[in-house]
């Protein structure tokens, strides 16, 4: 009687670790309304769902439990929840964006060769100028618009619906949030943020997993994915990146700038901007905050950093999911 109460034990704590189940509900802020086909996602993996026609969702948070939970929907901006609960039913209010919906009605007039030459400036800034962005396409084209002679210094792009990518460099079916995006013409530097849901691996067989595979590793490489990666496992001069700081020169070790806490949790801690040498391409890091909280997968808090330099020339056409595996 003794070991069937253990194995009773022991089995129902597997099936508590093994899934780790969220529910919640989505509404509208205003009108306290559900939303239904909402999205519930990590951003930057695979895994999420959708809200039912209650505004209701449940998701297995098992393997991403300690990070962000973005929710999105067509309308509304994206909204982050920052710590996820077990026990309570989440509930998310989303705020309606009236203001871009207005411009997006407002720019359907403006003429076609405006709207191509704004087009070409937000895949160039968006997706990229790599030999990946070659086979990298937005299949709703239709649902961008632009602010057009709206202040002539700052191109700003809005979305009506979520911006739909097939990848056919890495492989994969994309789906962005795009909460924002301005291009400064003067400066011809560009701010976007959003969020993206990997949807599909198009990798069906084993000779387009091997060419996929390729050019997977190939964007990998040096990216700032891998950067995290090697920080995490105090790999970074076996994987060949060089830290220094960038005023001083001097080298930087891991003990200089990795803290972790009693949880296990890890964080990169410098006051001053780090220069990165990867086989001579050199990137930059600038802080906004003090700490930036990183994970074993490559995933790292974007918002305290700011990027310059080579790894800051990757766009969506070279970023790839937290579920990527390297082939090192």
């Amino acid at each position: 009687m003794k070991l069937f109460f253990l194995c009773f034990l022991i089995l129902n704590f597997s099936i508590i670790s093994w899934a780790q189940q969220i529910r919640g509900l989505v509404l509208d802020k205003e009108t306290n309304a559900p939303i239904d086909y909402a999205s519930v996602f990590f951003d930057g993996t695979f895994v999420g769902t959708t809200t039912d026609e209650k505004g209701g969702f449940e998701l297995d948070v098992s393997k991403y439990g300690s990070r962000p939970l973005t929710v999105s929907a067509v309308g509304y901006y994206s909204l982050t929840i920052l710590e996820l609960s077990l026990e309570e039913n989440i509930q998310v209010e989303l705020t309606p964006k009236v203001f871009e919906l207005e411009e997006v009605v407002v720019s359907t007039k403006s003429l076609v060769r405006k709207k191509r030459a704004c087009m070409r400036i937000f895949r160039n800034e968006f997706i990229g100028l790599t030999s990946n962005a070659r086979k990298c396409y937005i299949l709703n084209e239709e649902d961008i618009s632009f602010n057009y002679d709206h202040d002539q210094d700052t191109l700003r792009a809005y979305a009506s619906k979520p911006i739909l990518i097939r990848n056919l460099s890495l492989g994969y079916d994309i789906t962005y949030h795009l909460d924002r995006f301005e291009y400064d013409r003067r400066t011809q530097t560009t701010l976007y943020t959003g969020s993206i849901i990997f949807n599909r691996d198009l990798a069906e067989d084993e000779e387009s997993m091997q060419r996929y595979e390729r050019r997977r590793a190939y964007a990998f490489t040096g990216s700032s994915k891998h950067f995290f990666r090697a920080l995490w496992n105090n790999s970074l001069e076996s994987e060949g990146f060089i830290l220094t700081n960038y005023r001083t020169e001097q080298n930087l070790q891991y003990e200089d700038i990795v803290s972790e806490n009693i949880q296990g949790r890890k964080f990169l801690i410098y006051n001053q901007d780090i220069k990165i040498d990867y086989y001579s391409d050199f990137s930059y890091i600038s802080f906004r905050e003090f700490q930036v909280n990183f994970e074993q997968d490559g995933y790292f808090e974007p918002l305290p950093i700011i990027w310059t330099g080579k790894m800051s020339e990757q766009r969506i056409a070279d970023f790839l999911p937290f579920e990527y595996l390297s082939p090192r």
